[in-house]
């Protein structure tokens, strides 16, 4: 009965009902994470929730990922409820359904808008597939701009939205201080809100939704600064750039095209030139076509220079990271509906009607370039992710645990790359980097690289050390090249089905010959 219940209302939805694209992207998204095969990205951060001794221990580690605390917190919540990473998956799955729902139903943009979006790379791949913190970006930057108008009566909702997402990444908190600074324009020059918003909050109001946004700024920034001995920096390894670099500066803007286009220049300075032409064209055409919105343009320019500032002083980074553009163009389109028109930039800059429209038509045009670019390749990443394991981890545990190889002593190299395997397995393993049993990888001082030659070393030493040891099961990223005499090495299976060519594995059996 229920079931027809259900069949029956499934069947009077309209092909034009945003509920059917959330339905058909929900159960797309299930059979895409059920079948999604973890790396070390995602895994790494369940295993220092579970195998930190103590809640100062937890967030000390935490402060080696360069990341802050929510989703490490959401994790340790999930771990209460079920010791298994793929609880952290379903949670990751609700998080973006969430977002796309909110998109859907909340969002100005025109049906088949909403129809491509969904299904674009971020929502429907990257953030979506791959279990981590970033698709809070997607979540609260989307709840941000659904709950927009609440800022009439409270600012308490919008500034609790912005302290999460401040706490979700790094790049996420650049974001939320680009929607913080649009709000605090806002507030000092539009007076027609300022008046109306003191005329309808409560006297607390103001100064509570303060109170939030130092206290969750202060956070994530205390969590995201690395320790002394941190050599990576979570993750950022290249240091600061301060002096004038021409590459760089087009490599940075070239981001935005890589966002937009999923096509990243990389060092050529053809590439480089002709897409930082065309994203300064998609960058004006957006910006005369908000010029009737002051407040979308000042969050479109502060998101978009914020973001730069960072890619170019700091850290590249890859397409997950510079997605946040892609959610800063979004928010701006989405906000400027809010606002009524202004002819303040118009006046100013003495744009033109017929500019005006030439740019309303050709960002439209660019939008849904944009839109379908992405299209391919969530479709593309979708699939892909189907035929192609992301990571070998997943077949490689499997494997161990149908041989009943488990309770084997297990030496694993490099550390890094092991952070999946420990995981599927939920055990620990020795790694040679910390001459120790370890899961997750911190790089801090104390751990050393190792090369091929000192991991047998070290396997030599455990064998003739610990008389009940007569083999090891070692497994490597990288295919065996080495010999030790004392030590007989026989291969045992290789894992080389894997989209992360640095998550392929090779199994051995070391035996000491003494």
């Amino acid at each position: 009965m229920l079931e027809q219940k259900v069949i029956n209302r499934f069947s009077k939805l309209s092909f034009h009902s945003p509920w059917l694209i959330i339905i058909i992207f929900s159960t797309l998204g299930l059979i895409g994470i059920i079948n999604h095969s973890m790396w070390r990205d995602e895994l790494n951060p369940w295993l220092i929730v579970r195998d930190s001794e103590s809640f100062g221990k937890l967030i000390n580690n935490i402060r080696y990922e360069g990341h802050p605390v929510l989703w490490y917190f959401s994790l340790a919540f999930l771990r209460m409820i079920a010791d298994t990473p793929v609880i952290m998956q379903i949670f990751h799955l609700i998080i973006t359904i969430f977002a796309v729902t909110i998109f859907c139903l909340y969002s100005p943009f025109n049906y088949q808008q909403k129809l491509i979006f969904t299904f674009g790379y971020f929502p429907f791949y990257e953030y979506l597939l791959i279990s981590r913190n970033y698709a809070f970006s997607m979540l609260f930057v989307f709840a941000f701009c659904a709950v927009f108008p609440s800022r009439k009566k409270t600012y308490f909702y919008l500034a609790t939205i912005l302290g999460l997402l401040a706490n979700s990444s790094a790049y996420a908190l650049l974001v939320s201080l680009s929607l913080l600074l649009t709000l605090l324009v806002e507030f000092f020059f539009d007076s027609e809100h300022r008046r109306q918003y003191i005329h309808q909050s409560k006297k607390y109001d103001l100064w509570l939704s303060v109170g939030v946004i130092i206290l969750s700024f202060t956070l994530s920034i205390m969590v995201i600064t690395p320790p002394p001995d941190s050599y990576l920096h979570g993750g950022l390894d290249n240091g600061w750039l301060f002096q004038l670099d021409i590459r760089q500066l087009l490599r940075s803007i070239g981001r935005l095209f890589g966002t937009y286009f999923l096509i990243v220049p990389h060092r050529r300075w053809l590439d480089l030139i002709i897409c930082n032409l065309i994203v300064i064209f998609i960058v004006v055409v957006t910006l005369i076509k908000l010029s009737k919105k002051p407040f979308s343009i000042f969050l479109y320019i502060t998101g978009n220079l914020i973001l730069l500032t960072f890619t170019y002083l700091r850290f590249a980074g890859h397409t997950r990271h510079f997605g946040h553009f892609y959610l800063v163009l979004i928010a701006a389109l989405w906000l400027g509906n809010y606002y009524h028109e202004s002819s303040f930039f118009i006046n100013k800059f003495r744009i033109k009607e017929n500019l005006f429209i030439w740019a309303k038509k050709w960002q439209n045009i660019v939008l849904m370039l944009i839109l379908y670019a992405q299209l391919i390749g969530g479709f593309y990443g979708f699939a892909r992710d189907l035929i192609v394991p992301f990571s070998a981890s997943r077949e490689t545990a499997n494997y161990i645990e149908k041989m009943q190889l488990n309770n084997e002593f297990i030496v694993a190299s490099r550390d890094a790359n092991m952070a999946a395997l420990s995981g599927y397995l939920n055990r620990k393993l020795y790694y040679p980097e910390l001459q120790s049993l370890g899961s997750y990888t911190l790089f801090k001082q104390g751990r050393k690289a190792v090369e091929q030659p000192e991991i047998l070393e070290q396997i030599n030493l455990l064998l003739k050390n610990q008389n009940d040891k007569n083999k090891v099961l070692l497994i490597l990223n990288k295919k065996l090249n080495s010999t030790h005499n004392n030590l007989k090495i026989i291969p045992i299976r290789n894992f080389e089905k894997a989209w992360v060519d640095s998550e392929r594995y090779y199994l051995y059996w070391v035996y000491g010959v003494y």
